[in-house]
């Protein structure tokens, strides 16, 4: 297939994801990019640039749009494009109100070219399982997203947090903006495409921040058939959850977090897939796909929104019920709230917001691991991860008993180190380690060669749970399955984390495992199980039964190695397979064993590795450690 020329109109902010989504799909012969539009010009990227959208367009020939600028600009840009004889891939929102929505539809009917809307999370495959789930269609649907923005997210840009900019909608709120997919979401599992499906709307918009836009709000739809879809969110709680719609179906009820594709019923998560909005539009230019979110699927969202436009200035929060942090404004109890009324399908009023703040006890639903009844991990999914990344399930925070943190995630020095999880540099060619790919003879370059993995399921067992992932490439192929149990277990004076896996490949080949030491950077002989550990912590040190010191341990092949600080200690213990260890303590702390050291590891079949690591509070000493990795050294019981 010819590779459809594309270009990219916004490509500061979140039109940096799309950037990088063409280079995807280019590396895959998909598309090419053609050039790219933006009031502030890029350079280096050896495509044309201008301001002039429809210009650009006729200029490159290019046949696809994707369009990622500020809401208001959206329809002018997009009737522009089709006009220019492009179809369109619109960022949500599609339009700041019905009558811009209307100019998009009127120009989609006159060229008869597509504008496919950027609801990325329309194109899972979970929402239909989630109706198969439940048993058809729901009665009620309850939506909690509890997120934190800094102050800087609302100065991003000249229409952050705003209503109105010059005269024009911009619409930049909770509701219209960050959580749209979790509205959009909710809106396509009751079958409420259509702006005719929705019969009512009652609205709470709030603001804490000094906005004109709601920064926390619900709203109660009532559909045309009955069914009742009550959404609660804010962007002042005090940590960033993954936000979900509450299934009440006729018979059961079930989670779908739809950030990740991932549905949880009767205490079982089950993961499904998602397809690209823009391999899809590809699809429909060169063979007539069916599009998965055209603008007519939208229509629903759109009535809502313009609800909102129509609605009351929100109202601001009292001061009494907000927390001042040096970089964000905070309502404590927020996420609870929104839990609550998710399960009871409230509104803010009817559960005496703002002054049952702190009151309501119902915590967000998360895969935690627990001691004696003591959380000590939870293990995430995050959907908020970009494909350079790596997205993969860890265990972030990870606490000793006394309640210190001894895990960091994306930390500004390496963003894609991710607590503790399964990550590997080069699998077959596909990175699953996140960050830059090191080439012989170049160095480190930014590929677009990033993995996933994607979870098939999760299951509780005792004391932890049970999973099975997919490694997938970057154009969807299947290269490995894996296997992996996490089980957390009390150990004298501290806790114990049991993680193995078995990583199965796929492809009818066998599967090739490198690290950047195979590749001639000496010393990098990273991938594998990973376990980062906190930067400023005091006092780090690293040693072995038989050396000390980071230039001693590093790379040395030895059962079991310890990682300590003035407030905690980890001790490591290879229980299924021996590799060296790869250490890192002066750059930053990290430890992890390497099956592919310095020579590529070919695994015909499977491989099997476990590990068990001693969480202790406190700087252990040599002979204790000593002591707590002999008696954590038991292979683990699958």
């Amino acid at each position: 297939m010819r590779p459809v020329r594309v270009v990219v109109a916004g490509v500061h902010g979140y039109g940096r994801h799309h950037l990088d989504n063409v280079a995807r799909l280019g590396a895959a012969g998909r598309v090419e990019l053609a050039g790219v539009c933006d009031v502030r010009p890029p350079s280096g990227l050896g495509v044309p640039v201008s301001a002039d959208l429809p210009a650009l367009i006729r200029e490159t020939g290019a046949e696809i749009a994707v369009i990622a600028t500020p809401i208001h600009t959206h329809a002018p840009l997009a009737v522009a494009a089709l006009d220019a004889g492009a179809h369109v891939l619109l960022e949500k929102p599609p339009a700041p109100s019905v009558e811009e929505f209307a100019r998009i539809s009127d120009a989609v009917a006159r060229t008869g070219l597509a504008c496919q809307v950027g609801f990325q999370s329309l194109g899972s495959e979970a929402i239909q399982a989630a109706r198969d789930l439940v048993g058809g269609p729901v009665r009620g649907i309850g939506v909690a997203g509890a997120w934190s923005r800094p102050f800087g997210y609302y100065t991003r840009s000249a229409w952050a947090g705003r209503r109105r900019l010059d005269g024009a909608d911009v619409m930049d709120g909770a509701l219209t903006n960050p959580f749209a997919h979790a509205v959009a979401t909710a809106l396509a599992v009751a079958g409420a495409d259509a702006a005719e499906s929705i019969a009512d709307v009652e609205l709470e918009l709030y603001r804490a921040n000094a906005i004109e836009s709601d920064d926390t709000s619900s709203v109660r739809v009532l559909l045309a058939d009955g069914t009742v879809i009550a959404i609660t969110v804010s962007l002042c709680s005090d940590r960033r959850t993954e936000p979900y719609l509450h299934l009440h179906g006729r018979d059961r009820s079930a989670r779908l977090f739809y950030t990740v594709d991932e549905i949880e019923a009767d205490g079982v998560v089950t993961g499904h897939g998602r397809a690209d909005l823009l391999d899809n539009l590809v699809a429909h230019v060169r063979d007539g796909a069916d599009l998965l979110v055209p603008l007519a699927r939208t229509g629903g969202f759109t009535r809502l929104l313009d609800a909102i436009r129509l609605a009351p200035d929100p109202r601001p929060i009292e001061a009494r019920f907000v927390r001042a942090e040096p970089s964000r404004l905070v309502l404590p109890g927020i996420a609870d709230l929104a839990v609550r009324a998710a399960e009871d399908l409230k509104t803010f009023s009817e559960l005496g917001f703002p002054g049952s703040l702190g009151s309501v006890r119902a915590p967000w639903p998360q895969t935690s691991l627990r001691v004696d009844g003591r959380e000590v991990a939870e293990y995430v999914q995050r959907g908020d991860l970009q494909a350079t990344d790596a997205p993969r399930p860890h265990l972030h925070p990870v606490r000793t008993l006394g309640g210190t943190v001894v895990t960091e995630s994306r930390p500004e020095d390496h963003v894609h180190h991710l607590g503790v999880s399964v990550a590997i540099s080069d699998v077959d060619g596909v990175n699953f380690w996140g960050g830059s790919t090191y080439v012989r003879g170049e160095g480190p370059r930014m590929l677009a060669n990033h993995g996933r993995q994607r979870r098939r399921s999760l299951r509780p067992v005792d004391g932890g749970y049970a999973e099975e992932l997919a490694w997938t490439g970057p154009d969807g192929t299947v290269l490995a399955t894996e296997e992996r149990t996490l089980v957390a277990r009390t150990v004298p004076g501290a806790w114990a984390l049991d993680f193995a896996f078995t990583l199965t490949g796929r492809t009818g080949q066998p599967l090739v495992l490198q690290s950047s030491a195979c590749k001639g950077r000496t010393g990098a002989g990273y991938g594998g199980f990973f376990w980062r550990a906190p930067k400023d912590s005091a006092g780090l040190a690293v040693f072995t039964g038989e050396a000390s010191g980071e230039k001693a341990v590093h790379g040395s092949v030895t059962p079991w190695l310890a990682l300590t600080s003035d407030a905690w200690s980890l001790v490591f213990v290879q229980t299924t397979g021996l590799d060296p260890w790869f250490v890192r303590v002066a750059e930053y702390p990290g430890v992890g064993p390497a099956p592919a050291w310095d020579e590529p590891l070919t695994v015909p079949e499977r491989l099997e590795r476990a590990i068990t690591v001693v969480v202790a509070d406190g700087r252990l000493a040599p002979e204790r450690a000593h002591a707590l990795a002999e008696g954590a050294a038991a292979p683990l019981t699958r």
